[in-house]
């Protein structure tokens, strides 16, 4: 199982809560009052927490399988919430994860990357939520870009091509479009592109490390000679795919969005 580092996580917050704003701003009002939420792949809770801004009332749980993340979550923002609602967190693996009641809106940012044939889940979540309820996710679209083709290339000459996803981890607009339309949803599917200005030394090796880079941590943390000839590699690498300008390293982002509301 992949190691997560909450701190590591972090260091780009800013930048990676926008498209949960974006994705949030799209989510149409909920049928329940208390609303009741479910966060998937919640992380360290940084996100998971503008649910309450929104839903002030609302019973929300963050569900994640990293227990370095859930022991943060909690430890920020576990408990009641200003507007009479409450938050807490769970463990539980998204690949298997079965709703027990209903919910009113089941949200995900940047999660669904991780889970093989996720699309095959959609009908058990569309499933349990309520009549009017909304199904919302964001997953990155950008497999194809440097920072993902370059770490493949050197994961596969290090023998560890098999502990990363690859270009098939998330699918295009219009696939999800027509399977979410399928299941009876009105949809709205949509992607942008960002270009996020990072600063400081090898900022977009910093961001991976965080992330997409975190199975090949994993799997060369007991041999510390064969990780730091890896991120000398792929630094090089990054830093000619990526030049920093005058103002920073801009650093391009694309990602996919979906807001699936269930019929009234």
């Amino acid at each position: 199982m992949t190691t997560w580092d909450p701190a590591q996580y972090l260091r780009h917050a800013d930048h990676r809560a926008r498209p949960f704003a974006d994705l949030l701003a799209r989510v149409p009002d909920l049928p329940g009052d208390p609303a009741r939420i479910a966060d998937l792949g919640c992380g360290p809770g940084n996100v998971t927490v503008l649910l309450a801004d929104r839903w002030p009332t609302a019973r929300i749980t963050g569900y994640d399988n990293s227990p370095e993340m859930l022991d943060k979550a909690h430890v920020e923002y576990a408990g009641p919430t200003p507007g009479g609602g409450g938050l807490d967190f769970a463990h539980a693996d998204v690949r298997t994860w079965a709703p027990e009641g209903s919910y009113d809106l089941i949200i995900s940012n940047a999660t669904l990357q991780w889970v093989p044939g996720h699309v095959e889940r959609f009908a058990d979540w569309i499933g349990a939520l309520t009549p009017g309820g909304t199904l919302a996710f964001q997953v990155p679209g950008n497999f194809d870009a440097p920072s993902h083709r370059l770490m493949r290339e050197l994961a596969a000459s290090h023998g560890l091509s098999d502990v990363l996803r690859h270009e098939d981890a998330v699918h295009t607009p219009e696939a999800y479009l027509a399977h979410l339309t399928a299941l009876g949803c009105t949809a709205d599917v949509w992607e942008t592109t960002y270009v996020h200005l990072l600063t400081g030394e090898d900022p977009v090796l910093d961001w991976v490390k965080g992330t997409g880079l975190r199975p090949v941590l994993t799997a060369l943390a007991d041999d510390l000679a064969a990780r730091e000839k890896f991120l000398t590699a792929y630094r090089a690498a990054l830093r000619e795919a990526y030049p920093a300008g005058p103002h920073g390293t801009p650093f391009p982002f694309r990602r996919i969005f979906a807001v699936a509301r269930k019929e009234a």
